[in-house]
């Protein structure tokens, strides 16, 4: 099997790549001419440059393959220029799906986001846990990413209609090594180790070990029904309890004030107006970030349990391992 991953080079789509190495799979991985490759240094794999925004490239560099792995995407709460972000996570989809159909490939795997489910301010609307039928709009989506996120979402599902077999996966949060940029999960536990975090807000998280879900997609190559998609989740926490277990594991102390919603929209207000217009610069705190945290994003995998054969683990040695992972790269 020859596989065509994008989003090799980032956090999730590195151990993505691994895990097809692992099936003894070969690789070719798209990589554009300023991506960091300390991720993929060690893997045997061909490396061809191009663009999602650039729909020659990326059909030129999928010729050949007959599976593809679309794991990259513009992953931030905050962006200046957000028009950008949708022409990476939407067109750039897009573009991919028909180079696809055009190449004649195998199966799609399209790597979402659970951050397209439907949630309400308690959770969702059924049972306070969101799954893969949770009633949900455009109209629901809070900010930039979740939108187009969603909308890509949507482009997937009408390539199967047309008749591409794609299947979609949502991870939840993943966590674990290789977090390089680091992502907005990331950025939790870093600034935990580096003792940012005096206060706390009352929101929730499903956090998902990174290695897991990876195999959840290719599960998803083996298993998954063309058209439909798989929440790949792990434990729902509050936020207090990541902060309780990092404790745990690194010996720091976890805050114990909780945090009113009003001042931390006040947070987020004052650093996108200082960091975000005024410095250029990518805000701590969201406007968008603090809405979203208004909804515990809980959910179940029952799903992808009963048709992929996807695991349910805990998230400690996730954590653990993202915790020495930064530590031993110079992120605290």
């Amino acid at each position: 099997m020859l596989a065509f991953v994008t989003g090799a080079t980032g956090f999730l789509g590195s151990h993505v790549a691994r895990a097809l190495a692992e099936q003894g799979a070969q690789l070719r991985l798209l990589v554009r001419p300023t991506s960091d490759l300390r991720n993929i240094s060690d893997l045997n794999a061909d490396r061809v440059e191009g663009d999602l925004r650039d729909s020659v490239s990326i059909e030129k560099a999928m010729a050949g393959c007959d599976t593809v792995f679309h794991v990259a995407a513009d992953y931030r709460l905050w962006v200046r220029d957000p028009q950008e972000m949708y022409r990476s996570n939407v067109e750039g989809t897009r573009s991919l799906l028909a180079a696809a159909q055009k190449q004649g490939v195998r199966r799609v795997v399209y790597t979402s986001s659970v951050a397209t489910m439907g949630f309400t301010a308690n959770g969702s609307s059924s049972g306070n846990i969101a799954d893969e039928n949770s009633p949900v709009s455009l109209e629901d989506m809070i900010g930039h990413y979740k939108r187009s996120k969603f909308m890509a979402e949507q482009v997937a599902f009408e390539a199967a209609r047309a008749g591409v077999d794609v299947v979609v996966v949502n991870p939840t949060t993943p966590v674990g090594e290789r977090d390089i940029k680091p992502t907005p999960s990331g950025r939790i536990i870093v600034d935990f180790l580096k003792r940012k975090f005096p206060a706390y807000v009352e929101t929730g998280l499903n956090l998902v070990d990174a290695t897991e879900c990876a195999r959840g997609h290719v599960q998803a190559l083996e298993k998954g029904r063309s058209g439909q998609r798989y929440i790949l989740g792990g434990e729902n926490l509050t936020l207090k309890q990541i902060l309780d277990r990092l404790a745990a594991i690194t010996g720091l102390r976890s805050p114990t004030v909780k945090l009113p919603y009003v001042f931390a929209f006040a947070t987020g207000v004052v650093d996108e107006m200082v960091n975000g217009r005024l410095r250029g610069r990518e805000p701590r705190a969201t406007i968008d970030a603090v809405r979203m945290g208004r909804k515990m994003m809980f959910v179940n995998s029952t799903k992808a349990e009963q048709e992929l054969g996807w695991r349910t683990v805990p998230v400690d040695g996730a954590l653990r391992r993202a915790v020495e992972w930064f530590r031993g790269n110079g992120y605290v």
